[in-house]
């Protein structure tokens, strides 16, 4: 039996708990360590960051900024920054376990 990674939280000041499983808790824990600063797909590699994104707000009320900037190099372009704003209290975590 496999369990998925999940988090437990609540936005402070008056959240209600929720669990937040699989790469949406992962962004959300990276978000948290990142704080004010934020992150990026490139500091933070994942597939799809701007769809956890979209789901940590949408279904779960946080509020999360997204910085358009621009980046040099041989592949120059832009990428987004993501910024946690609500300040969110983890409860718990659970870490996935291989049967």
């Amino acid at each position: 039996m496999s369990n998925r990674y999940s988090i437990r939280a609540r936005v402070l000041p008056d959240g209600q708990p929720m669990t937040i499983v699989g790469r949406d808790a992962w962004a959300l824990e990276q978000l948290l360590a990142a704080g004010e600063r934020g992150c990026t797909p490139i500091d933070r590699p994942a597939p799809r960051w701007s769809h956890y994104v979209w789901k940590l707000r949408t279904k779960h009320g946080i509020v999360i900024e997204t910085i358009d900037e621009s980046h040099g190099g041989t592949f120059a372009g832009h990428h987004a920054r993501y910024v946690l704003w609500s300040e969110v209290e983890v409860l718990s975590a659970v870490t996935a376990e291989a049967a």
